[in-house]
């Protein structure tokens, strides 16, 4: 039954309509989202509820009597206009403050910058990128004028998440900046990037390395480790294509079975799921073909290679190959999900293959942006023997054969 005014209006805090006393907020519910939530200090705030790319949002639209019924059902209509038309009004309440502060402000620029550039990038990174900007920039100089922000002003926020332990973050921080202030210069809103003047402001950090296993035998020991796996069949197969394929293993778990080329033994994993933004080629070797022909009787039917156990409309959990490797006894300084990336480059860089080849293999970024659009099949051939090779060797030291190195790549 809709809300009346009366019914808002005699709302008491602390007793719900039914009379139970109660300690907590509760909700009067009017309709189509819209509800009145009083609080036990005895405010009363109109909020609208809706759901927008498949989550459940929600926005305050006033204080009641401030604001009447009927003006909340005014502005509940107007959101619901929004969301039928493929707009979050979360984000034009966001905007319409920042038009607020001007048009030149550090957030409103920012936020420009990030809407015309994120489409380029990863879901998780565009969401990083603006929650570093909304969490410990935008509260310091989102409304300052961007052309007015100098190099102190920059490093006084910088100092703020660095004192709380996260240096690595605070140089992030600056790197994102930095392009704001150099987009900002592009379109005339401001004459320099103060960013540039911090080179050496805040201490360097240490450069973490993925734990990885490289030595011959004992990387024999974690491939027999692996072939023993006594958990989940299907996070067995993941841990041995995580050896076989090196990919990184969020590519790995977001696999899905239309992108396998079974006839051509590839797979393309498409641009928008690479961390570099590009098409890029995993030739699969006789092995990697056995191992897949095993998985399709069971995940066949889904989407994804390796669903999530609660629902196969989602991939497997980004912690499962680690986790499986600690089941195996290695611990997160001997062996990480990432390491087997590690162990191929470095095994197949000291036995002679194409340096050029391993790095288009590993899907290292390419410098030259016009080469890099065109390079995903580069040394593909090349790359094929490669991965067949690698496989038999890694089957080889499995075995625990007395294995010879990989053929170098020129002798092929």
């Amino acid at each position: 039954m809709p809300l009346t005014d009366i019914k808002a209006r005699n709302a008491k805090p602390g007793i719900k309509p039914d009379g139970t006393p109660t300690a907590k907020r509760y909700k009067l519910t009017d309709e189509k989202g819209l509800y009145l939530e009083v609080a036990p200090s005895g405010g009363k705030w109109w909020r609208f509820k809706y759901r927008f790319a498949g989550k459940e949002k929600r926005l305050s639209l006033g204080v009641y009597p401030e604001v009447s019924l009927k003006e909340a059902r005014v502005k509940r209509d107007d959101y619901r206009k929004q969301v039928a038309n493929g707009i979050d009004p979360s984000d034009v309440r966001k905007a319409e403050k920042v038009s607020e502060a001007g048009l030149e402000s550090f957030e409103y620029v920012a936020r420009e910058w990030h809407s015309k550039f994120s489409s380029n990038w990863t879901e998780g990174h565009a969401a990083r990128t603006l929650t570093r900007l909304e969490n410990d920039v935008f509260p310091w100089l989102g409304k300052r004028n961007i052309n007015e922000i100098n190099a102190p002003d920059l490093l006084s926020v910088l100092r703020r998440v660095e004192n709380r332990g996260a240096l690595e973050t605070a140089h992030r921080i600056n790197q994102i900046c930095g392009q704001v202030f150099r987009y900002a210069i592009a379109t005339g809103r401001a004459e320099r990037d103060p960013s540039a003047d911090l080179k050496g402001a805040l201490p360097p950090t240490r450069v973490k390395h993925h734990s990885s296993i490289t030595e011959p035998k004992q990387i024999g020991e974690l491939m027999r480790a692996i072939n023993s796996y006594s958990g989940s069949f299907v996070t067995g197969i993941a841990l041995k294509l995580s050896a076989l394929l090196f990919v990184r293993p969020g590519e790995l778990r977001q696999a899905e079975w239309t992108e396998f080329d079974f006839e051509n033994k590839e797979w393309r994993i498409p641009a928008e799921k690479m961390k570099m933004r590009e098409l890029h080629i995993v030739p699969l070797s006789k092995q990697a073909i056995a191992l897949l022909e095993e998985l399709q009787p069971l995940t066949g039917r889904a989407k994804y290679l390796f669903p999530s156990v609660r629902t196969n409309t989602r991939p497997m959990s980004n912690n499962t190959i680690n986790a499986a490797l600690r089941r195996l006894g290695y611990t997160k300084e001997q062996m990480t999900a990432h390491g087997f990336r590690s162990m191929a480059s470095t095994i197949l860089n000291e036995q002679g293959w194409n340096r050029d080849a391993i790095e288009r293999q590993l899907a290292h970024s390419e410098r030259d942006g016009v080469r890099a659009a065109y390079n995903y099949a580069q040394y593909l051939p090349e790359r094929k023997k490669m991965l067949q090779a690698w496989a038999d060797y890694l089957e080889a030291l499995a075995c625990n054969e007395n294995v010879v190195p990989i053929y170098p790549a020129q002798n092929i």
